[in-house]
């Protein structure tokens, strides 16, 4: 009679108990809740858009408003039933995380996606948000008040809607 050793049983039930467990974390990693406990059923996230200033203006329904052509950014004021924001993409990832921790200083709203980011009110972003995906990113203003300046935001360029 041949029997095989136990060692070789309890290597194949821990290879299929490794299995099973990454089936599982893959699966529950991107599985959503069924309801946001309201009874709702909560949507799966949009991933962001990509593309040039004006593919991204035409998935957002505006017509571009061209304000700056450079090599490391371009940016466009835009207007649609919801409101005014600007849209401004990036050449590099480190030029767009430059930019938003700089406007950042300014507050507002700002839905970033790859490589781009749209400035507006909180319900203009809303509702970008719906044709473009992305995150939204809310920032508070950091000025002091102390400068005499009156806190006036002219001299910033970049992410004021127009």
């Amino acid at each position: 009679m041949v029997t095989r050793p136990e060692w070789r049983d309890a290597r194949h039930d821990g290879a299929t108990a490794l299995v099973l467990a990454g089936f599982l974390l893959l699966t529950g990693c991107s599985a959503q809740p069924a309801d946001d406990h309201g009874g709702r059923e909560r949507p799966t996230p949009k991933p962001a858009a990509t593309g040039t200033l004006e593919e991204l203006a035409e998935k957002a329904g505006c017509e571009p408003n061209v304000q700056t052509d450079a090599a490391e950014l371009r940016q466009a004021n835009c207007r649609t039933d919801e409101g005014r924001y600007v849209l401004t993409t990036f050449a590099t990832d480190r030029g767009q995380r430059e930019w938003i921790n700089e406007a950042d200083d300014y507050g507002g709203s700002y839905l970033v996606g790859r490589r781009w980011v749209a400035v507006g009110e909180a319900e203009v972003v809303a509702a970008l948000r719906g044709r473009l995906g992305g995150t939204v990113e809310t920032a508070s203003p950091h000025h002091s008040g102390d400068s005499g300046e009156g806190g006036s935001e002219d001299g910033h360029s970049g992410h004021r809607p127009g």
